[in-house]
């Protein structure tokens, strides 16, 4: 069975984000990729210059057309930019017209740049019991937890409670990744994490698991987000269970952050490697 996995998501001309580093995720990992625009931006490594959204109606006709002919496994929603395409992407999600949602909402740029139109805040909450997953960084947590963005999690306790209160809102399965938090201390240590590690929560019907992996030491993360969700729902077919096909996409992120610190790809903060498994950088 050829996997074909459908990504919802802004486009990136740099390539490092958005449905280009979708795509390339799909293919490195062993998925047919789909995609439908939701917005144009003007982008680099540099940050974001310009955002061109996508009318919601169209959005929606792009992922009807889509799902008529060609039989989708999961689905990656990234950047929705507006309140309009939010509410059309949710409704889309409600109907069970989208199947494995990964959602990763989206709202500030690894540089900084804000992708994310205030008013649809709300809109993206409301999607939190209709999909499968959603990722968010620290920073999004807050946000979707009506807190300010200063008011992230900075300690791993925090971040727990942040986890079980996104599955309170109606989340079934929340990754949330530690990235923004700093290097722990050794009295910051949850059960298996070694000092200096990136630490995520992976929250289920089951519990909450710690996922530790040793922190890539690389300003070279654009696109990380994006690559992450997309590398689970492409693997999510490809394994039995949510959880295996999480800790696998971690594995084939940290080697894509390694490798990417060689690619020399723009002056601001560079892409991953998403094909390191395939060709060498540099």
């Amino acid at each position: 069975m050829t996997v074909v996995v459908a990504s919802i998501a802004g486009s990136d001309p740099s390539g490092g984000a958005g449905i280009q580093a979708d795509l390339k995720t799909f293919s490195a990992l062993g998925a047919y990729g789909c995609a439908v625009l939701t917005a144009l931006t003007a982008q680099s490594t540099r940050g974001v210059s310009g955002v061109h959204p996508v009318p919601a109606a169209f959005v929606r006709e792009q992922v009807e057309t889509l799902v008529e002919d060609v039989d989708v496994h999961a689905t990656k929603v990234g950047m929705l930019g507006t309140a309009e395409v939010a509410r059309e992407v949710s409704a889309l999600c409600r109907e069970g017209a989208l199947p494995q949602v990964v959602l990763d909402p989206v709202m500030v740029s690894t540089a900084g740049s804000r992708l994310l139109d205030a008013r649809a805040v709300d809109e993206v909450r409301s999607m939190l019991p209709h999909v499968a997953v959603v990722t968010p960084n620290l920073p999004e947590a807050a946000v979707l937890l009506g807190l300010e963005v200063d008011e992230q999690a900075r300690d791993t306790a925090t971040m727990r409670e942040h986890a079980l209160r996104l599955q309170d809102l109606g989340a079934r399965r929340v990754l949330l990744k530690g990235g923004h938090l700093d290097p722990l201390e050794p009295a910051d240590e949850p059960e298996r994490a070694s000092a200096g590690d990136a630490v995520d929560f992976w929250a289920d019907e089951d519990g909450i698991t710690t996922l530790c992996a040793p922190r890539v030491d690389t300003v070279h993360t654009h696109g990380t987000g994006c690559s992450l969700s997309s590398a689970i729902a492409a693997l999510r077919p490809q394994r039995d269970g949510w959880l295996p096909a999480v800790a696998d996409a971690k594995r084939w992120l940290g080697g894509a952050l390694e490798q990417g610190r060689d690619l020399g790809i723009g002056h601001g903060p560079g892409p991953v490697h998403h094909f390191w498994q395939w060709w060498p950088a540099g």
